[in-house]
C-alpha cells in the first residue's frame, strides 16, 4: 500500500463512520433550524467576501500557471458578484418549503389500514465535480435544507475556495450544535479515494458528477452506487420561419455568448430556410464582433461566407468555447430529428410565433428542459427557482433535468393499523 493511499485512507473512513451519524442528526432537524442556520450561513459568507476572494485568487494563480483552458478558469474564477450571487442562493433555498415529511398522499385501504406516503431524505451524497467553488455553496445549501449528508470532491484546482467555503459552513454548524460532518471535503487530490468512495455502497447514498464527460463516465463506470449525470450539453435552438427576428437574434446570441462555458450554452444553431438570408447576417454580425468562431453549412456559408466550413463532428459536438455550429434546415421536422440524432436530452429551444410550431416542437423534443421563444441559459435549478441546483440529470428517472430539494428526496410508507393481520 503506498502512503498516499495510507494517508487518506483512515481519514475517509473516519468521515464516512461520521457521515451516518450526521445524517442521523440532519433527519431530526426541524424546518425551522435549517431555515436559521442556513440564513446565518448566507449572513457569513457576504461578510467573508474578501477572504474567498483571496483564497479563489491562489486557485485562479495555479490554473493558469497550469494551462487550464479559459473556460475552466471562467468557471473557477469569483467575483464579488458572483459571490453576492451564491449567498442570496443560500437565503432562497432557506426560504424555500421544507421538503421532508410531507404526505405526498394518503388513503384507507377496506380493511381498515391507513396509508401515508411520505418523503425523506436520500442520506448521504457524494459530489464529484471540477473547477467550480459555486458547487460547493449549492450542494452544502441544498443537502443542508434537505436533511442529507454532502461528500464533496472538487477538483484539486478549487481547493483553496472550496476548502474556504467549507469552513464557513462548519463554522455555523459549530454555532447552532450540529456536528460537523453534515459537509465534508475530500482534501486529497488523489483519484484512488475517489474510486475508494465510488464503492462505499450502504455508506453512500447517492453520487452525482459534474464537470466534463470524461470525469462522469469514468464515475458511472467505477461505482456501485447509484448515479445522477448528463454527459454533455449539446444545446440546441431552432429559428423557425415565423419567429420574431429581433426576439431571435438576442436568444441566439445570449445562449451562446452570455457564458460560453457551461454545460446549458448553445452549441448548435438551426435555422429555418425560409428566413436564413434575413437572419443569418443579423445574428452572425454579432457573434462575429463577440469573438465567436462560426462553423456552417453550405447554405449557411451562402450567407456567411466568413463562416468556417462545418464538418459532420461539428453536430453533436460540445465545444464549451466561442465556437458554433450552424445549420440551415427545411422546416420544423428536420430541426426535430437534427436533435434527435445529435442532441444530448439536456435543453432545446424553438423560436417562433407559431402556436402550432411550438406545440409540435414541446411534444416531440424528448429533452429534460424544452425552451419555447427563451434562451437555454434558463436551463439551472436557480433560474427555475429551486434557490440553487445540485446537478442536472438526462436520464429519465425520479429526478430529470435541474435537480434542486424534490430531486434529494425519497419518501416510505408509513402504514397504521388497528390489530390486523393477513390472511
Amino acid at each position: 500500500m503506498s502512503s498516499a493511499r495510507r494517508d487518506w485512507r483512515p481519514q475517509l473512513t473516519v468521515m464516512l463512520a461520521n457521515t451516518r451519524k450526521a445524517s442521523a442528526e440532519a433527519s431530526q432537524c426541524s424546518a425551522a433550524f435549517k431555515k436559521k442556520v442556513l440564513l446565518d450561513i448566507a449572513s457569513r459568507i457576504e461578510k467573508k467576501t474578501a477572504w474567498l476572494l483571496r483564497e479563489n485568487q491562489k486557485d485562479v494563480a495555479g490554473a493558469k500557471a497550469a494551462g487550464l483552458s479559459s473556460a475552466m478558469i471562467d468557471r473557477l474564477t469569483l467575483t464579488g458578484k458572483r459571490i453576492k450571487v451564491m449567498a442570496d442562493g443560500v437565503r432562497t433555498v432557506a426560504g424555500l418549503k421544507d421538503p421532508i415529511g410531507k404526505v405526498q398522499a394518503k388513503w384507507t385501504r377496506p380493511n381498515g389500514l391507513r396509508l401515508q406516503k411520505v418523503t425523506v431524505p436520500l442520506g448521504v451524497i457524494l459530489m464529484i465535480y471540477e473547477s467550480r467553488p459555486n458547487v460547493t455553496v449549492e450542494c452544502a445549501a441544498l443537502c443542508l435544507k434537505s436533511s442529507n449528508v454532502a461528500i464533496l470532491r472538487g477538483g484539486r484546482e478549487a481547493m483553496a475556495s472550496n476548502r474556504a467555503f467549507v469552513t464557513i459552513f462548519r463554522a455555523s454548524l459549530k454555532r447552532h450544535g450540529l456536528l460537523p460532518f453534515h459537509i465534508n471535503l475530500v482534501t486529497t487530490t488523489d483519484y484512488a479515494a475517489v474510486d475508494f468512495l465510488l464503492v462505499q455502497e450502504g455508506k453512500i447514498d447517492l453520487v452525482i458528477p459534474r464537470g466534463g464527460e470524461k470525469l462522469i463516465r469514468r464515475v458511472v463506470e467505477k461505482s456501485r452506487i447509484p448515479v445522477i449525470k448528463h454527459y454533455q450539453g449539446i444545446c440546441h435552438v431552432y429559428v423557425d420561419k415565423k419567429a420574431d427576428l429581433k426576439k431571435a437574434v438576442s436568444i441566439a446570441i445570449n445562449a451562446k455568448l452570455q457564458r460560453p462555458g457551461v454545460c446549458n450554452a448553445m452549441e448548435t444553431l438551426l435555422v429555418h430556410k425560409g428566413i436564413a438570408a434575413k437572419f443569418l447576417p443579423a445574428v452572425g454580425i454579432p457573434l462575429k464582433a463577440g469573438g465567436c468562431e462560426i462553423r456552417g453549412d453550405a447554405v449557411t456559408r451562402r450567407y456567411l461566407p466568413w463562416a468556417k466550413p462545418a464538418k459532420a463532428s461539428d453536430f453533436g459536438r460540445e465545444f464549451l468555447e466561442r465556437i458554433l455550429a450552424v445549420r440551415v434546415v427545411k422546416n420544423t421536422a428536420e430541426a426535430i430529428r437534427h436533435i434527435e440524432t445529435y442532441g444530448s436530452r439536456h435543453t432545446d429551444a424553438i423560436v417562433t410565433e407559431d402556436k402550432n410550431a411550438a406545440d409540435i416542437f414541446k411534444a416531440k423534443v424528448d429533452s429534460s428542459s424544452v425552451m419555447v421563444n427563451a434562451s437555454t441559459r434558463f436551463s439551472d435549478g436557480f433560474e427555475y427557482g429551486f434557490g440553487a441546483e445540485i446537478g442536472i440529470s438526462t436520464d429519465k428517472i425520479h429526478a430529470r433535468g435541474p435537480m434542486g430539494l424534490e430531486g434529494l428526496t425519497s419518501y416510505k410508507y408509513i402504514v397504521e393499523g388497528n390489530g390486523q393481520v393477513r390472511t
